[in-house]
């Protein structure tokens, strides 16, 4: 009797295993070309891309709110973010890890260059054949600070890699800015690339006019875009970057969207926004669309409107300044050891749900990392606003001089927040 469950179980098993196996059928995908205007072509049907970057971000809000697709940096776990995509009805642009020469990969050494074409095939054949693929992003950044031209080369071996062993899946590379130099790098050491992907930020309003001054005609993706960046913004006269408030980023999305993502151009195929979530980099808030506790800021809402032409049924919060001793960031604030000083924020809701309030003081980040590398987010400094929750507070300066930064946190209650913060210097 157990011999005859153990064979039933096991021919159960297997018919499963064969059904997954027969299920998971890729989906192909095509850029086609009509009077010079490309396009994706997915499963027989135009497809351009309204999606985000995600790296830990929630996957099933995007796909509510109104995206199709994400970007990611890395195959590592790539089999669940694939399966959650599909759940979803999303598609996913699979990034492979390609070395970067400002960490230290050396593209003379022809054995660290084979043998990273190597990696790549493992990881195209281990998920090529997943329906939710939309298309393999190989290395994200390469050219940022480099200096030897064959990082391309490596590149176009392994789209040609790809197309080997995957014919349903095109190739591109994500790349740090746009000028002649790329365009002509690209053209003559790249050409194996179905479409090249762009990653700007406050510059991305100027992709336009770099196309036409390099007169670029391949199709194009912007694979980064969002928040104006820290390396874009004034500074303090003691170096910290100014971030702008939620509200105005939501601004600068909505402009840049206008402008840019739903540019007109035969060649723009569509784009990423980043961050769908929350990560530090220069500050905890600077670049996610989400708070570090989840809550959706007002940018979200302004992606949502222009993929889907409506307003989310509750928006986020809105906020119009913060101030530190009546001075904003632009005016340098400078506190005294142990003084108290005023804090007001001014904020709204378009709903007029009740907006509670949270204040933090951090020191003021000293990372020097570029590209994204991974920052520490800067402890909280205590008994500077413990337990305040209005929109007015005392702030009592630390008792050590430094650089510090002020952040609120404004929650409507609703699964949303507005934010801002503003840098100080504390003197003896």
């Amino acid at each position: 009797m157990r011999n005859w469950a153990a064979n039933i179980l096991t021919v159960s098993l297997t018919a499963a295993l064969l059904t997954s196996q027969a299920l998971a059928q890729p989906v192909k995908t095509e850029i086609a070309e009509r009077d010079g205007r490309y396009t994706f072509v997915r499963n027989g049907e135009p497809y351009f891309i309204k999606g985000a970057g995600i790296d830990t971000g929630d996957i099933a809000k995007l796909a509510a709110r109104g995206g199709n697709s994400f970007r990611n940096w890395t195959t590592e776990n790539a089999g669940p973010l694939l399966d959650m995509a599909l759940e979803h009805g999303l598609t996913v642009a699979l990034c492979l890890n390609i070395g970067r020469e400002r960490q230290g990969f050396d593209y003379n050494d022809s054995e660290a260059v084979a043998a990273q074409l190597a990696k790549a095939r493992e990881e195209v054949l281990k998920y090529k054949d997943h329906p939710a693929l939309l298309a393999w992003i190989i290395g994200n950044e390469v050219n940022l600070e480099y200096k030897n031209p064959k990082v391309f080369d490596a590149v176009n071996d392994v789209s040609k890699m790809i197309h080997e062993v995957d014919p349903n899946h095109p190739t591109t590379t994500a790349l740090a800015g746009f000028n002649q130099g790329l365009a002509d790098a690209m053209n003559q050491r790249a050409s194996d690339l179905d479409f090249i992907s762009i990653q700007l930020y406050g510059d991305l309003v100027n992709l336009p006019k770099y196309l036409r001054q390099t007169k670029f005609q391949r199709p194009y993706v912007v694979s980064e875009w969002g928040a104006i960046g820290h390396w874009e913004m004034p500074s303090t006269f003691w170096k910290a970057p100014i971030e702008q408030n939620s509200s105005e980023k939501a601004g600068n999305y909505r402009m840049m969207h206008r402008k840019v993502i739903a540019y007109d151009s035969p060649l723009n195929m569509g784009s990423y926004v980043f961050l769908w979530g929350q990560k530090q980099e220069r500050t905890s808030t600077w670049y996610g669309l989400f708070t570090e506790t989840g809550e959706s800021t007002e940018a979200v809402d302004v992606l949502e409107e222009a993929w889907t032409g409506k307003q989310p049924a509750n928006r986020a919060p809105q906020l119009k300044s913060l101030r530190l001793n009546n001075r904003t960031a632009h005016n340098n604030p400078q506190l005294k050891v142990g003084q108290e000083y005023k804090a007001q924020v001014k904020a709204k809701d378009p709903d007029k749900d009740p907006l509670t309030y949270q204040w933090q003081v951090r020191y003021e980040s000293n990372a020097d990392q570029w590209g994204g590398d991974k920052e520490v987010i800067p402890p909280l400094v205590p008994g500077v606003v413990d337990g305040a929750t209005g929109d007015r507070i005392m702030v009592k300066a630390p008792q050590r001089p430094g650089a510090y930064r002020l952040f609120v946190y404004a929650y409507d209650g609703q699964g949303n927040a507005a934010h801002a913060n503003i840098p100080f210097l504390v003197r003896p």
